[in-house]
């Protein structure tokens, strides 16, 4: 094991406990013989002086003696240097990484088919949820319209918090590291990379390409409003962070939507009720229809569960012809298809759209006007009454499905309009359905 903190911790202790129905399952033991971390004292302390622990991973990676090694250290550079050089030494790979893999992984695949090893990752997308198991093999008959993820706890714990108390985003933040459920430096997660990762990995599973993680359209929850959330409520809908992959045809031209952004979801749907910390993944099949997997996205023993059954597979498989193993993208390597990733311009979805506008006749019809010259229809609409003493009130509308580059023309029109005051607030609508 490379790395030994919650994950890596967790993975030992789980191994540990359950290990005679491991045993049972896999059809032999899987023992950890080797740790490496930077603070070889406390992983000594933290595996009971039960294995070695050396500073070093590359001694592990190196040592003939070792069969898996299970890279639970994070990052991008070490990481692909660790795994790649284990592939070279014809040792199979498990890894938590989903940053490694959404960046890499093509290069990473392609060593470990021309070597015969496998690379299993299923700890690497929604924590202990067999997402990746569900995609590659229990789905493996449908042909995948789409797929919406809430794929990050921290942002999923922040929006249900704004939700509940009526709180602004950095308030809840704050509580959020507090708690543990952000990092001292949460970027990743509140900016929506660490989703976009996932969606990647989801995404090439899902459609048989490649990975493709700098075309994906990343927006993250830093902007969002609580206002906002409070009148997505009232119009019965709720915002969450999606990780969205859509096959879409554009001018009878094929392409992959492949999007992270702050979503209105129906309220009435089940994965719009994912609240706190966990995840849900909704996939859309041709033979099955909707599925939808939920449960803990992260923590040390539901991570753990994720990388230890990822063993188990490598255990039975081990001896296996790798010809006949499961492919790491559920489609055979020379069948990945070259379908292009949509520019953002080109996706079409529905729209809320907040106005600011001063109390005033006429601002409505203006604005229903540059709408229907842009050809959007209007779903639903709400204007809130001025209070008492106000000159300005807000207008909400919802727009039926349409491009995103002719809401943004729209929007350029409005906020030239003298009676809009400031930036039009939009968010996109996804029914689900």
């Amino acid at each position: 094991m490379l790395g030994v903190g919650n994950v890596g911790g967790g993975t030992f202790d789980v191994l540990k406990r359950n290990q005679e129905e491991i045993r049972r399952r896999a059809g032999r033991g899987i023992e950890v013989v080797a740790v490496s971390a930077r603070n070889t004292e406390r992983a000594k302390q933290r595996t009971g002086g039960e294995v070695t622990v050396v500073a070093d991973p590359f001694a592990i990676v190196d040592d003939p003696s070792i069969d898996i090694v299970v890279e639970l250290i994070g990052g991008y550079d070490t990481a692909r240097e660790l795994v790649l050089r284990a592939i070279a030494n014809g040792k199979h790979v498990v890894t938590a990484n989903k940053a490694l893999l959404a960046v890499h992984g093509n290069e990473i695949f392609k060593a470990a088919q021309d070597k015969g090893v496998m690379v299993a990752f299923e700890a690497a997308v929604a924590g202990g949820i067999p997402i990746i198991k569900a995609l590659r093999e229990g789905l493996t008959a449908n042909r995948i319209e789409w797929l919406a993820g809430i794929i990050n706890g921290t942002t999923n714990f922040i929006l249900s918090e704004m939700r509940d108390k009526g709180l602004d985003f950095d308030t809840v933040l704050k509580q959020a590291q507090a708690l543990g459920y952000a990092e001292a430096d949460p970027t990743f997660d509140i900016e929506g990379v660490d989703a976009a990762h996932k969606v990647t990995i989801m995404s090439a599973i899902a459609f048989g390409i490649p990975m493709q993680f700098s075309k994906a359209h990343v927006e993250g929850i830093t902007r969002l409003e609580a206002i906002d959330i409070r009148y997505a409520e009232q119009l019965g809908y709720r915002i969450k962070l999606l990780g969205i992959a859509k096959r879409a045809k554009v001018n009878g031209v094929e392409g992959i939507e492949l999007r992270v952004h702050p979503t209105l979801i129906p309220a009435k749907r089940l994965i719009a009720n994912v609240e706190g910390a966990m995840n849900a993944v909704l996939v859309q099949g041709d033979a099955i229809g909707a599925t939808l997997y939920y449960g803990k996205g992260a923590g040390a023993e539901p991570t753990a569960s994720a990388v230890i059954a990822d063993l188990v597979d490598i255990t039975r498989l081990a001896t296996a012809d790798p010809e006949h193993r499961v492919p790491h993208l559920a489609f055979q390597p020379d069948e990945l298809a070259d379908i292009a990733i949509l520019p953002m311009a080109e996706v079409t979805t529905s729209y809320y759209l907040r106005m600011r506008v001063a109390d005033q006749p006429g601002v409505l019809a203006d604005l229903t006007r540059i709408l229907a010259d842009g050809e959007i229809s209007i779903d639903a609409m709400m204007q809130k009454e001025p209070a008492e003493g106000e000159v300005q009130a807000d207008i909400i509308m919802l727009t039926h499905q349409t491009q995103e580059k002719k809401v943004l023309a729209a929007i350029a029109c409005m906020e030239g309009l003298p009676t809009v005051l400031g930036s039009v607030t939009k968010i996109r609508l996804e029914n689900l359905s």
